[in-house]
């Protein structure tokens, strides 16, 4: 028996890095998995390696963000849980932060959650069905670095509409939860620093020898931990954003 036996999931942001970690491990744990993505071929090979239906979106798109629930309802007949796994995480300070690259920020990593939400939340409440859904935020919603402002505004956006929602459906059964994740190993990741910071070939092994676990935080751990999120074993539990990194926020040496 899978976590996910008999569920329905929907994974915005799955054809590459976390969200197509989620979408493994959904199928895995026995799930029929949708997932959206805006580049056709990368989606197509993912949902022909895995056997589960794309669905080509621009999340910054609010209509397509909405229309997206409503293309798998459409073909697969139900959602039962979502991930909101998209995220933007191109730098810029306070000052240096123009309109343009806020409103992008925002456009990905707060308003399309939001009304993939509204989309998926209708959804369950017209079927008087329960569901699941999880999102994707980021430890540096606490704060973050100053080359994150519009990122870090954001994510926090997120993080107060994860609790938000949570108690708003919690008499319809719906449980919203988030993830703070940590510093990741991903291909985004790889482009970000290499773009950004000027990294080498070297980086994540200068990254991972200066972490407490010595390593960045993997794609599977991440993974394993959302299908948690989202099966019936992670019990009541709701309106929760979880910390999953190997920071201790509050400590101090």
């Amino acid at each position: 028996m899978g976590l996910l036996d008999d569920k329905v999931v929907l994974v915005h942001g799955g054809s590459q890095g976390v969200g197509a970690g989620i979408v493994r491990a959904a199928v895995r744990e026995g799930a029929t998995v949708a997932f959206t993505g805006r580049r056709a071929e990368v989606g197509e090979k993912l949902a022909a390696d895995t056997g589960t239906l794309f669905v080509r979106a621009d999340l910054s798109d609010p209509a397509q963000a909405r229309d997206s629930v409503q293309q798998v309802v459409a073909t697969l007949g139900r959602v039962d849980c979502l991930v909101n796994a998209a995220g933007l995480t191109s730098r810029g300070t306070l000052l240096d932060t123009t309109p343009e690259l806020f409103d992008a920020h925002i456009a990905i990593n707060l308003r399309a959650p939001f009304f993939a939400m509204q989309a998926t939340v209708q959804h369950l409440v017209d079927r008087k069905a329960p569901g699941t859904i999880v999102n994707i935020i980021t430890s540096s919603e606490h704060g973050g670095q100053p080359f994150l402002a519009p990122y870090v505004a954001a994510k926090a956006g997120l993080a107060g509409l994860t609790r938000n929602a949570a108690h708003a459906h919690r008499w319809d059964r719906i449980r919203i939860n988030g993830l703070n994740i940590g510093w990741t190993d991903t291909e985004g990741e790889d482009a970000t620093q290499r773009a950004f910071h000027g990294a080498g070939d070297d980086w994540r092994e200068k990254a991972a020898a200066a972490q407490p676990m010595g390593k960045l935080g993997q794609v599977d751990e991440i993974a394993d931990f959302v299908v948690f999120l989202l099966s019936d074993r992670s019990g009541v539990v709701t309106g929760s954003v979880i910390d999953w990194d190997q920071i201790v926020f509050g400590g101090l040496d």
